[in-house]
């Protein structure tokens, strides 16, 4: 029996945190249990409003964060208010697809185009790994606004 998987990220700011992902990955914040989210409506503002609405103080209400593939197919990402600062490079990261099946300078074209729209989302550029065939297809690592890296691939 195969089983789901969530990714968890642990943050200073949830909120903030998983809306750049949000923009990233093109997935969405799910309305709080029970809500019917009306087309358009702010799903953040409605969390809000529901956490006011059971007792949770304003200061807790960043606590955690979550977004969804609104497809289905991907894993659930959640967002986690922790007090520690990032402090060592990732052991496990997200390739983000940018380019299956392109090669050479197209490819790469795709990935720097992709860099600049998420360095204008508050992104970082780390490096960028030219394409060494036949293994190598190249790619960029980034890292997202507290640091937890990811590659563009």
């Amino acid at each position: 029996m195969s089983r789901g998987v969530q990714v968890t990220f642990d943050a200073h700011d949830p909120q903030a945190l998983s809306s750049f992902w949000r923009a990233v990955l093109g997935y969405i914040h799910p309305g709080p249990p029970g809500a019917e989210l009306p087309a358009g409506a702010d799903p953040i503002a409605a969390w809000d409003d529901f956490l006011a609405g059971i007792g949770v103080p304003e200061q807790q209400r960043n606590s955690m964060s979550a977004l969804e593939d609104p497809d289905g197919n991907g894993p659930r990402l959640f967002f986690q208010r922790v007090p520690e600062g990032k402090v060592v490079k990732n052991r496990v990261h997200l390739d983000v697809r940018v380019a299956p099946g392109l090669e050479g300078p197209e490819r790469m074209a795709a990935l720097e185009a992709e860099c600049d729209r998420l360095l204008a989302l508050g992104g970082t550029r780390i490096r960028r790994h030219e394409p060494a065939p036949p293994l190598e297809t190249g790619f960029i690592v980034m890292a997202d606004p507290e640091g937890n890296e990811f590659c563009l691939d």
